[in-house]
């Protein structure tokens, strides 16, 4: 009869893990796109009860859900008022934004050197997605392309750690990017599309510093829009679709 080691006793003796709660998660995943989408604005007072009404569900899972997205960072819980949908800072902002421009440089100039045609024609197929939001002014599929885009940048990168990390900031640069979608427009459009031919030629150093400068142009439109927004309240709010 074999013998089992004291280590492997001690490890049959540990609880099984809990399965996870998928309807919580489920809650959580859509509150977040709501904050995402505008649907719900940054200092927004969040009430259990009507947020269960709009997601069917009991309060519970909402409770446990803004738990969770206050431990992300998304929801402000205040003792004796309740949950608020965060507000970034000009800091936070700002600290994120630039890592981006770091990890997108770096995301570019490798798939210049690593990029094949087929992943050529498939950042041209979504230029074409994100200049026809542009035309027709829609805010939803802007963000959703310009998302889209980059992360098929980073796809064609090659490197799974990058495609990690960025991906841990994607969501909220999308929160981020919502309400310069407009200011930027067609000019950020026209950047993509001079980066995607500096791609397609191979040329990885001048990938790399033309993303730079279209994400540093991201970041400045931002503060300068934040900025109009402290000086002058009554700019309006863009709400996602």
């Amino acid at each position: 009869m074999t013998e089992i080691s004291p280590a492997r006793a001690a490890r049959s003796r540990r609880k099984p893990l809990e399965r996870p709660a998928p309807l919580r998660q489920v809650v959580t995943d859509e509150i977040a796109d709501m904050i995402i989408s505008g649907e719900l604005q940054p200092g927004e007072h969040l009430v259990e009860q009507e947020l269960a009404a709009q997601l069917g569900v009991s309060r519970q899972p909402v409770r446990e859900a803004l738990q969770r997205l206050h431990t992300e960072g998304w929801v402000d819980l205040r003792p004796g008022l309740g949950a608020f949908v965060h507000t970034p800072t000009a800091e936070e902002a700002d600290q994120l934004l630039a890592a981006r421009t770091l990890l997108e440089a770096e995301s570019a100039r490798l798939a210049a050197a690593n990029g094949t045609p087929a992943l050529v024609e498939q950042l041209w197929g979504l230029q074409s997605v994100g200049e026809a939001a542009v035309a027709a002014d829609d805010e939803a599929g802007m963000v959703a392309a310009n998302a889209a885009l980059h992360a098929q940048i980073m796809t064609m990168s090659g490197n799974k750690v990058l495609s990690e990390l960025i991906g841990i900031v994607d969501s909220r640069v999308r929160w981020y990017y919502r309400p310069i979608a407009r200011s930027r427009g067609q000019e950020a459009w026209d950047e993509h599309r001079e980066i995607i031919e500096v791609i397609a030629g191979g040329n990885a150093r001048k990938a790399g510093d033309l993303m730079r400068r279209h994400t540093e142009r991201t970041r400045k439109t931002y503060h300068a829009r934040a900025a109009e927004v402290a000086k002058n309240p009554q700019v309006p709010v863009e709400k996602g679709a």
